[in-house]
């Protein structure tokens, strides 16, 4: 089973506070966590991690921060064979503030405005194909040129080329805040999170889950309902890589061809385990210890 992930890669840079800065003022940090980043390539680094046979594709800089992201893709076995080193830009970056207090994190990244993927010969044959939309073009060349995969979108930004995606997959996975943006509905309760969906499905024609942060995911289960899946509850340190980790272990899900309802609750887990420690990498836990909790949970 060969996963191809296609997206953005970046270097995180995290420096966790006790409670959120104020303005115009100097702060000195306890601590400072570096690591790739990225949601496809958050989600190719958990699937190298739990032992699937992973492809990444995206494009760093010929520089400190890309070479490290490089070797740790190489020291979970993640193929880079896609892996595009630019020479004319440098690798892309975020700044995240994380508050300890309530677990939120604040991001702010920098990417080369014109930093794009140059065409690609794909030489494998995935079974799976995750994108995360920032590269549109690869993307569908991928997906058009594969159409047995089963083909997953990560959608968090409600851009053209990511809707355009979106018609293109057979599971669009997305942020409620996607789901808001494009439905034009405010999610609060059952009707509207139903009515939500309604306007999902008439737009893409696909299968929909969309996540809602502490409190889980929803989809529209085998009776045709729109269901949510509880999340655990745990007390959060840091949401950094959160929506990422829940992608990665549902391509993991999808990979294991396990049924929908656990796909979802073992994602739900995954993510809800990450965001009690800092980092978003740092997070991932082992396959064998999410495995324990999946177990113990039931």
């Amino acid at each position: 089973m060969k996963v191809l992930c296609i997206g953005h890669a970046a270097y995180d840079i995290t420096t966790p506070v006790d409670m959120f800065p104020k303005e115009n003022t100097k702060n000195r940090v306890p601590e400072r966590i570096e690591c790739g980043g990225g949601p496809a390539g958050n989600a190719a680094y958990l699937l190298g991690k739990w032992g699937v046979d992973t492809y990444f594709a995206g494009i760093v800089g010929d520089d400190l921060y890309g070479h490290r992201i490089m070797g740790e893709y190489n020291r979970v076995g993640v193929h880079m064979d896609y892996m595009q080193m630019s020479k004319d830009h440098i690798t892309a970056s975020s700044y995240i503030i994380a508050n300890r207090e309530n677990g939120s994190r604040t991001i702010l990244t920098y990417r080369p405005s014109d930093m794009q993927m140059e065409d690609v010969e794909f030489q494998i044959t995935p079974d799976i194909i995750l994108v995360d939309g920032q590269e549109p073009e690869i993307s569908k060349k991928a997906i058009n040129q594969f159409k047995d995969a089963i083909s997953i979108i990560d959608a968090g930004r409600t851009k053209k080329a990511v809707r355009e995606l979106c018609r293109m997959v057979d599971y669009i996975v997305c942020s409620k805040d996607f789901a808001e943006a494009t439905s034009g509905v405010s999610i609060f309760d059952q009707e509207s999170l139903e009515y939500a969906f309604h306007k999902l499905e008439e737009e893409f024609h696909t299968c929909i889950i969309v996540t809602l942060e502490a409190t889980g995911c929803a989809y529209r289960n085998e009776e045709g309902k729109v269901e949510i899946v509880p999340s655990l509850k745990v007390k959060a340190v840091d949401s950094t890589g959160a929506g990422d980790i829940f992608h990665g272990a549902f391509t993991y899900g999808i990979s294991q061809n396990w049924p929908m309802r656990k796909i979802l609750r073992f994602a739900n887990l995954a993510g809800a385990m990450s965001v009690t420690r800092v980092g978003g990498r740092n997070s991932i836990f082992e396959l064998e210890e999410m495995m324990e909790v999946y177990n113990e949970a039931q």
